[in-house]
């Protein structure tokens, strides 16, 4: 359980929190009174969840590959908290600008890091990708002490930050010397495929579709029988506020990685996941599987969540049903022209309560 007091008047500082889960992220954290601070480089798209609800967060436009700017932003804003979903987030897009991402998500981290050295921030989550793992297709759950690896440059990028974290964490903010050399804690998330309304990215299975469903279109999938694990979107972010409130108690056995995902009978195929959708919509919902040459990605991907439910007492609590039926109230009522933000609150408050 959150604990609303504890986030009243609270300083947070979100890089990325222009994104489709970094608005969510600060809806959530508005509505549990915290004084939320942005830090991103543009709106990655057009139209954009944070263009549609305006968050009544301060935004800092600027890259996270600029250090400078970074630090400073920091140091001026003096948070106790930071969120670090600043990221090149898509797989395809790697694979078009491979340079970018490593850039954005490997030396972005490091100068996140490298800001907090220094300064008052007590707890840091920073979320990388259940991408992370080195993934041998042996159709096993990954848990969070299994080798890093990465087929494709996001992936890969991903990998090399949770490196770049272990390395900061042992050399610079080590738990021997908290409390006496530095005052803050640091874990990474890694969580499963996401969804929710107002996700308008290019090459994700849920946005593709439902944009396909909005033009009238037949939806073009291209791994049909790859396996993931998905959730709703405020599934994680729970998570992620969960582990926040005690890095910033103070509680060392937090730092580190976390896995964030579903239970095992919402480890879907894609196409199942379609077929129940296009079901869930109703009438001009349609798909077909594209055939050809196509880009890596995992065929099985799933992550064991015992640790998060055990040391955190943390577990999902929307079945991939419900959360497809979040995703779909939320479009119709951004397809009528409607209050998405309304729309947002609602749902944030009906899943606390569920929480």
């Amino acid at each position: 359980m959150l604990h609303k007091a504890f986030w009243k008047k609270r300083k947070v500082f979100v890089t990325g929190h222009t994104g489709f889960k970094g608005t969510w992220l600060c809806l959530w954290l508005k509505i549990l009174g915290a004084r939320v601070v942005g830090y991103s480089l543009d709106v990655p798209t057009r139209p954009s969840l944070f263009d549609l609800t305006k968050p009544a967060v301060r935004t800092i436009w600027g890259d996270v590959r600029n250090f400078k700017k970074l630090k400073k932003s920091i140091v001026k804003e003096k948070p106790d908290i930071v969120f670090h979903l600043a990221a090149q987030p898509l797989v395809h897009a790697s694979y078009v600008d491979p340079i970018t991402t490593f850039e954005t998500n490997v030396i972005g981290t490091a100068n996140l890091l490298e800001a907090l050295r220094g300064s008052l921030v007590k707890a840091a989550v920073i979320i990388t990708t259940d991408k992370v793992y080195d993934n041998k297709e042996k159709g096993s759950a990954f848990k969070e002490t299994d080798p890093l690896g990465g087929h494709d440059p996001y992936s890969a990028s991903k990998g090399a930050a949770e490196i770049v974290i272990a390395s900061y964490r042992n050399s610079f903010f080590n738990d021997h010397d908290y409390g006496k050399k530095h005052s803050t804690l640091i874990s990474t998330v890694r969580a499963g495929n996401v969804i929710g309304g107002g996700d308008f990215a290019q090459d994700r299975l849920i946005p593709d579709l439902l944009r396909a469903i909005l033009a009238k279109k037949d939806l073009k999938v291209r791994h049909p029988h790859a396996v993931r694990p998905w959730q709703h979107v405020l599934e994680s972010l729970s998570g992620y506020l969960l582990l926040a409130e005690k890095l910033y108690a103070g509680k060392k056995k937090y730092s580190g990685a976390w896995n964030f995902g579903p239970e095992g009978p919402d480890v879907k195929p894609v196409e199942w996941v379609v077929k129940k959708l296009c079901a869930q919509w109703g009438p001009g919902a349609s798909y077909s599987v594209v055939k050809g040459e196509r880009s890596h990605e995992a065929k099985y991907l799933r992550l064991d969540i015992t640790k998060v439910k055990k040391n955190l007492s943390w577990r999902p609590r929307w079945k991939l049903e419900k959360a497809l039926d979040m995703t779909i109230e939320w479009t119709k009522v951004y397809q009528n022209k409607k209050d998405v933000s309304a729309v947002c609150a609602k749902q944030i408050k009906e899943y606390a309560k569920d929480l």
